[in-house]
């Protein structure tokens, strides 16, 4: 080889000793607080690479749709403040990767030492330069990237997930404590129908099957009572046990305002960056197909240097169906990430529908409640002047004590659905503190 050549691969050398030299210690990445007097050049140009990705910068300019301040944003800061952020570090390793693989059209070195005799050591430096390899590193770096792009979704998912499990269980909590309040209010308005009525039974003015009827719904009543405060204890016990403190004090319900088409929902991001991520691996699996050229050799005594064209595989009869599969996959990369598109977007059809139909079904059970309390006054009123039974206002008043849980469950579900959406649409949580 010419001197021209071994200056190359020594400067190119030179400059990968100082690389090496000038990244050591550089495992370390940088908040994103630190201010751009601080951030050393390697973070810096992350950061700039960062910037250019399109799905990473959907995910930082993302908006909590939780009122700041409200009840449901409190549970939400006190499951993030305890939660362990297991994904956070398959982020950072991912970077960590795509940092390395942002150098790998450098020079790569490494040592050689034989023992030739038992008096006879010869040592040497390896040295290759790739020259010519049909995009591989190119597509190694691509696919680097979209790992990390994977891995940030991931961690956009698991914080979203977290959040609404943790007001899943606050809501759970809070519906059984508003039930069991009504159903406190049921059974105090119905022991005093059966006071009423075993008076009247003593009497010999009405007869025991009513007192007894009576009974038996008190005692329904007890046992629901029973049931909701365990239901609320549990939620909260397992919410406390997420949560960085205690939330039992919280209470009340916020208003979520979501609606989709305004983000992109985080399943479409993971597939696009799946697709990037697959589209790239098969242009790694071409290039190790075909030649790619090489300069290198070895420095030191005896060493040589040239250029070397190789494959990693040997070329065969399947060769050409390899490297159509290559494309095939690139086509399904493509397909697979539309389907994500479509299955999306009937999830959010889905929701909206279930929404609609909650919110109409709201409007109809307070509408049917207040229709039965007023019925309900006015039976009272004629049960006072001597017009109705007691039994008569003990059915109304059982009826308006459905309608009175069936609005309270559609405004629990309601809730839910929202928070659902929410949590496809990833939006629950910050995404620049994420």
């Amino acid at each position: 080889m010419g001197h021209a050549a071994r200056a190359f691969l020594a400067g190119g050398m030179s400059l990968m000793l100082a690389g090496c030299l000038g990244g050591a210690g550089g495992g370390e990445v940088s908040r994103l607080g630190a201010g751009p007097d601080t951030a050393r050049p390697d973070t810096v140009a992350r950061s700039k690479a960062e910037a250019h990705s399109k799905i990473i910068g959907e995910l930082q300019a993302r908006r909590s749709v939780l009122p700041e301040g409200g009840s449901f944003d409190q549970v939400a800061q006190a499951v993030l403040a305890a939660y362990s952020r297991s994904a956070e570090s398959d982020l950072l390793a991912a970077r960590l990767r795509a940092e390395a693989a942002s150098k790998n059209w450098l020079p790569k070195i490494g040592p050689n030492i034989s023992l030739s005799s038992l008096s006879d050591i010869v040592s040497q430096l390896i040295v290759e330069q790739v020259l010519f390899d049909n995009g591989r590193k190119k597509a190694e770096r691509a696919m680097a990237a979209a790992d990390v792009e994977v891995a940030a979704v991931t961690l956009a998912e698991d914080v979203n997930d977290r959040v609404l499990t943790g007001l899943t269980l606050y809501l759970d909590a809070a519906q059984a404590r508003e039930r069991r309040s009504l159903e406190a209010g049921t059974l105090s308005d119905l022991e005093h129908f059966e006071w009423i009525m075993s008076e009247r039974v003593k009497g010999g003015v009405s007869d025991m099957s009513d007192l007894n009827v009576l009974r038996s719904r008190l005692a329904e009543i007890r046992e629901v009572i029973a049931q909701q405060s365990e239901a609320e204890r549990t939620a909260l016990a397992e919410l406390n046990a997420m949560a960085a403190r205690p939330l039992s004090g919280v209470a009340g319900l916020s208003e979520v305002p979501v609606s989709a088409g305004v983000v992109p929902a985080l399943d479409v991001l993971r597939a696009e960056a799946e697709s990037m991520r697959d589209i790239a691996g098969a242009m790694v699996a071409r290039g190790g197909l075909l030649p790619n050229v090489t300069a290198g050799g070895t420095l030191g005594d005896g060493g040589d240097l040239g250029v070397n064209i190789r494959s990693d595989q040997l070329l065969g009869l399947g060769t050409g169906a390899e490297l159509k599969a290559v494309e095939a996959e690139k086509e399904a990369a493509a397909r697979r990430l539309s389907q994500a598109r479509e299955d999306s977007d009937r999830v959010v059809q889905r929701l909206e529908a279930r929404l609609d139909a909650l919110a109409r079904q709201v409007g109809e059970a307070s509408t049917l409640r207040d229709a039965a309390q007023a019925n309900l006054d006015l039976f009272q009123r004629q049960y006072d002047a001597g017009q109705r039974q007691v039994m008569d206002v003990v059915g109304v008043y059982e009826t308006f004590a459905v309608r009175q849980v069936r609005a309270l469950a559609l405004k629990y579900d309601l809730a839910r659905t929202r928070l659902e959406l929410a949590d496809h649409l990833g939006v629950l949580a910050e995404g620049s503190r994420i």
